[in-house]
């Protein structure tokens, strides 16, 4: 299985890295990540827009299907869900865990829950991402 550092190197030279994503873990049924709440990622309000929380929870999904992908395949997301509890100031930081809901052979169903630093539910978002030929 690939490696957390080795997931990193991926990220970091696209949009991910660009995002600031941070990877902490990654497991087969797990992934956990951080995102630092910069002003460039932030609405006029200086609070976590709603497009980069689903960017965030979107990343921590596929990497979580890439390391269960067979040699091969790829992924792309097929749907998403999201759900807005709560805010994120600027200059905070945000940690998402997303857990396997479904590993199966043409597709994989990934929950993310992300999270404040005092661990107050911000989101949830579900996805389903489609495992196909690779290119």
């Amino acid at each position: 299985m690939i490696t957390t550092e080795q997931m990193q190197r991926v990220l970091d030279p696209i949009f991910p890295g660009l995002m600031g994503v941070r990877l902490v873990s990654v497991e087969a049924d797990k992934v956990v990540a951080e995102l630092a709440v910069r002003p460039d990622l932030c609405t006029a309000g200086g609070i976590l827009h709603g497009g980069a929380y689903m960017a965030f929870a979107d990343t921590l999904g596929a990497v979580g299907t890439v390391v269960n992908l067979p040699a091969g395949k790829r992924t792309t997301t097929t749907d998403s869900s999201t759900k807005f509890i709560g805010s994120a100031k600027v200059g905070s930081t945000v940690t998402g865990e997303s857990l396997a809901l479904h590993r199966g052979r043409t597709t994989q169903v990934w929950q993310t829950s992300i999270r404040s630093a005092e661990g107050k539910l911000l989101a949830v978002v579900t996805q389903t991402q489609l495992v196909i030929d690779g290119a």
